[in-house]
């Protein structure tokens, strides 16, 4: 029975075929099974993302059976996601466990996984752990489903591309900051990193902070590059030299070798020869 005391089954007779047959059904429950879906959708331009509840099955028609990395069309989502295009990045079963990209079941499965495999982390050096992990096929068991937008339609979203969100931190790579800021080779890139502002202190001046720009050819490195090579020619004529020495080293000892078995050779001839004619 219930907290109510009132038993949560019913055992309800029904008639049909001229038999009498039974259904057990649970108290409070649709005999319609609708399925429900959280949508966690990012859109990369503006840094937003807006979760939406989707209970209509036929909205979520165009999500089952496609992987992850596939492209859906948002048309069936409604009239504002119009124009729309969202690529499948992930997701997690209503039970919480993720996808993992590579397994082509829309099922769970056991796998040992080690480091470097999405759907896990290493606590241990060289640790190996069979993890339950859903496969890359959407199916009406997906509880959230992750999504970015590839392309953007007619309509504005609210919360999603009305605002944008600036960044906090900018690129560290020589090239990804050429690449933002279209720079050519000959600029220099020292002078277009992206500082970020630090609190201020009382009385104290406004300090920034800026990352240590990554993959910079300067002068130094080109020094250390030219002294690497530098120290790899020292070393291979070094050890050419020195194998020419061991080869001359064992051709002397192959050499003295050679004539102490002719000596030999002419020794056991020499005494034979003169216990034949003793002998004689």
């Amino acid at each position: 029975r219930s907290a109510t005391g009132v038993c949560p089954f019913l055992f309800r007779p029904k008639v049909g075929d001229g038999r009498l047959s039974f259904s057990f059904q649970a108290e409070g429950r649709r005999r319609a099974f609708v399925k429900k879906m959280k949508l966690n959708i990012a859109f990369p331009a503006t840094g937003c993302q807006k979760l939406i509840d989707i209970d209509d099955e036929r909205k979520l028609q165009a999500f089952f059976d496609k992987r992850i990395s596939a492209e859906v069309e948002g048309d069936s989502l409604g009239d504002e996601w119009k124009g729309y295009r969202f690529r499948i990045t992930g997701g997690n079963d209503k039970q919480g466990f993720p996808m993992k990209q590579g397994v082509l079941t829309n099922g769970r499965v056991r796998l040992l996984l080690s480091k470097g495999h999405s759907c896990y982390r290493p606590r241990r050096t060289g640790e190996r752990k069979r993890k339950s992990v859903r496969g890359c096929i959407v199916d009406a068991a997906m509880s959230v489903l992750s999504l970015i937008v590839v392309q953007k339609g007619e309509q504005e979203i609210p919360g999603l591309t009305d605002k944008t969100i600036p960044r906090r931190l900018g690129p560290k790579r020589v090239g990804k900051i050429r690449k933002l800021f279209n720079l050519e080779k000959a600029d220099d890139v020292r002078q277009y990193v992206v500082r970020r502002p630090l609190p201020d202190k009382d009385g104290k001046k406004r300090r920034s902070k800026a990352p240590k720009i990554q993959r910079l050819v300067t002068p130094v490195v080109l020094q250390r590059k030219r002294h690497r090579a530098a120290l790899k020619k020292t070393f291979g004529a070094k050890s050419r030299e020195q194998a020419a020495t061991y080869q001359k080293l064992i051709a002397l000892r192959q050499k003295e070798a050679r004539e102490k078995r002719m000596e030999r050779q002419q020794r056991r001839r020499r005494l034979t020869s003169q216990a034949q004619s003793t002998s004689a």
